[in-house]
């Protein structure tokens, strides 16, 4: 076996392990196979480094830049990716384990590079919300924006999945343009060790944009002020224990936390054997329990099950854990490989009798099973172990106390409400899952338990082709819950990338707030190029450039051909005094599709240019109506520019409908892809 002496990269250097190291063991066979630890790393100067070198860095580049080097970074770690698996294995992570921790982290970097060319801005300045008119004229307006935060994300990550662990909050991370010293937990730290080598040794991050301390902190929390951010995965009793520090609490230091979780998987009452809901709950609660061998932040702890159905889930669930091959996690037939480590597994046996002082063990014998390719007293092995506890109101271990590894505990409830009870009786929970074809449970649970839980999933057979499982963090949605699972909140899209930026309130004329966010508002300065926009480069373009079209008059023979034309005769557009009858109309009114049709006609150029498609229409408002004899006036500007590819890119144009009043009746915003040419 090769002795890794694992380092840690300070201001662009790696830095050997030195006094403090301390040593890896296998969780296989428990020989010595690393060491990491420094407790002389300069931590002051990587603090440093990141925030004069790699948060300038980071800062220079728009989102767009940082999405694609995103892509880029995840498409690097994918073509090297075996080097982490046969790292891997030492954990105890089988070959199907590491598809969810390196795979899974890899595929993270990729939707964060997605989302943040499809739904950011290629700007370094993010709006969030709409423009809020504060004045009677809309001379003074208001609106929200975030911008990078100046300091660096500080990730303490957990043992359990040493890169998807890391990536996960790089990701985001690095989109919002904030550099990050990472901190792995030092058991597994060379899995983490090996993907920051590959990172770094690629070139395509910027300087100082990631560190990575292998080993202890040292006093680097101490050091830290309210432009930095703590982002921990792991207890609760360490959570707690950093968050309180007096240094983090007087600079009001951003901590997110997700911690303990006693997620709960609840057996609807419409789900019972033999149907095809029942067969995917057991499927789901082995896979719980046996992926990771159970060490997994979001693994099914506690099972729920209606009074009548338990027998038949012990049942299928035990046979179906009876068929788990349990072994070396580099043999292909082993399905559940071991603990991380022998100090795990002495951690996992005490909860577990704790809960078997409450509960009795229906499967799984810590002293009794078979170990194929490898020692079970060497190795970090232990069994699937469920227990069965008939008075869940009665108990207080099963809902208090996580045994973190393949250990999960069934308990009877006696109607939806009782089942809520149950799950809620966690204390806060990462996930929890409902089983069910039936509209109305589902709704229940929704609303008696959500508050408690970060996450719902609901599954049954329209579903389970596609579902994703109980355990499965996406980073489509947030990953996060309150009270014991640590009121944190991470992934969820952008909403990932908020934590690590500033929202402010900006307040000022339209020509500043336009200045500011690089977007054009309503009342800001229009130009005008002098040549029609629609001939005009993506690149020419300017923002606010503007083209005024019109007047064209309306005509009751234009209204009643559109109708007759499109088969839209509402009684609006064709009976006068029907239409006077209602209270939003003086007589018959035009179609409002006439109108978006007429300012079309208005400010289109027909001959071939660069734009190539019109790809949507947004924000459609129709404010007053058009009688016959009333004409209209077309303005179209520039609002935002956003590059889509190497060859064009999407303009989002403001188009103005008013009357000869100068009285605005109707408003939109038309998206057009234009070429950089």
């Amino acid at each position: 076996m090769t002795f890794h002496a694992i380092p840690s990269l300070v201001a662009g250097q790696w830095v050997a392990p030195g006094p403090g190291a301390r040593p890896i063991e296998s969780a296989i066979t428990a020989q010595i196979m690393a060491e990491a630890g420094n407790d002389t790393l300069d931590v002051a100067a990587m603090r440093s480094f990141a925030r004069d070198v790699g948060g300038p860095n980071l800062r220079a580049m728009t989102f767009h830049d940082r999405a694609r080097m995103l892509k880029a970074l995840a498409t690097h770690l994918n073509t090297h990716k075996q080097e982490l698996y046969d790292l891997s294995f030492h954990t105890g992570a089988t070959q199907a384990d590491g598809t969810v921790d390196i795979d899974g982290g890899i595929g993270t970097v990729f939707v964060y590079a997605s989302k943040g060319r499809r739904e950011m801005p290629d700007a370094h300045v993010y709006l969030d919300g709409e423009v809020e008119q504060l004045g009677r004229t809309g001379a003074f307006l208001g609106q929200h924006i975030a911008t990078s935060l100046q300091g660096v994300a500080v990730h303490i990550n957990a043992f359990n999945f040493p890169v998807w662990g890391m990536l996960e909050k790089l990701a985001p991370t690095l989109l919002a343009g904030v550099p990050a010293i990472v901190k792995p937990a030092t058991v597994s730290c060379y899995v983490t060790h090996a993907a920051v080598r590959l990172m770094h040794e690629s070139g395509i991050l910027p300087e100082g944009a990631v560190q990575l301390v292998s080993g202890g902190l040292g006093d680097l929390l101490g050091m830290l002020d309210a432009q930095d951010v703590v982002s921990f995965t792991g207890s609760a009793h360490t959570a707690l224990k950093l968050r309180s520090q007096r240094h983090i609490l007087e600079n009001s230091i951003r901590f997110v936390a997700e911690q303990d979780s006693l997620n709960a998987s609840v057996l609807g009452p419409d789900a019972g054997p033999g149907t095809p809901e029942f067969d995917v709950f057991i499927k789901e609660v082995h896979r719980e329990m046996t992926v990771k061998a159970g060490q997994k932040c979001t693994a099914i702890r506690r099972i729920m099950a209606p009074s009548a159905h338990i027998d038949a889930v012990i049942e299928a669930l035990s046979a179906r854990l009876a068929k788990t091959v349990i072994g070396d996690p580099r043999d292909t037939e082993t399905r559940m490989g071991a603990l991380v480590s022998q100090p795990q597994k002495h951690d996992v046996l005490e909860k577990a009798a704790l809960i078997g002082t409450e509960a009795t063990r229906v499967y799984g014998d810590p002293d009794d099973f078979t170990v194929h390719g490898a020692d079970a007293q060497n190795g970090a092995f232990v069994p699937p172990m469920l227990f069965h506890c008939d008075d869940p109101d009665a108990a207080t271990h099963l809902h208090d106390t996580e045994a973190f590894g393949p250990v999960s505990t069934i308990m009877p409830y006696r109607d939806i409400d009782h089942a809520i009870a149950l799950v809620n009786r966690g204390g806060g929970s990462l996930v929890a899952s409902v089983v069910t074809r039936d509209g109305d449970v589902a709704r229940q649970v929704a609303l008696g338990a959500a508050a408690w839980h970060g996450r719902l999933y609901f599954n049954n057979r329209d579903s389970m082709s596609e579902a994703t499982g109980h355990g499965a963090p996406l980073p489509h949605m947030v990953h996060g819950g309150p009270g014991r699972a640590g009121g944190g909140e991470e992934l969820g899209g952008i909403r990932g990338v908020m934590h690590y930026m500033q929202r402010t309130a900006i307040q000022g004329s339209p020509d500043i707030l336009s200045a500011i966010s690089g977007t054009w508002v309503p009342g800001a300065a229009q130009t005008d190029s002098g040549v029609h926009p629609f001939t005009r480069s993506f690149h020419d373009l300017q923002i606010g450039e503007t083209l005024i079209a019109g007047p064209r008059k309306v005509t009751l023979e234009d209204i009643e051909t559109f109708a007759h034309f499109t088969g839209d005769t509402f009684y609006a557009h064709m009976d006068e005094d029907a239409a006077k009858a209602n209270p939003f109309f003086p007589g018959r009114v035009a179609h409002g599709y006439l109108l978006l049709s007429f300012a079309a006609g208005m400010f289109v150029q027909p001959d071939p240019g660069p734009v190539l498609a019109n790809t949507g229409l947004d924000n459609l408002r129709f404010m007053k109506p058009v009688s016959p004899g009333d004409s209209i006036t077309v303005h179209l500007t520039v609002k935002q520019k956003t590059p889509r590819n190497d060859e064009y890119g999407e303009v989002r144009w403001h188009v103005a409908l008013s009357n000869q009043d100068a009285d605005q009746v109707a408003e939109y915003e038309l998206l057009t892809m234009v070429s950089f040419e």
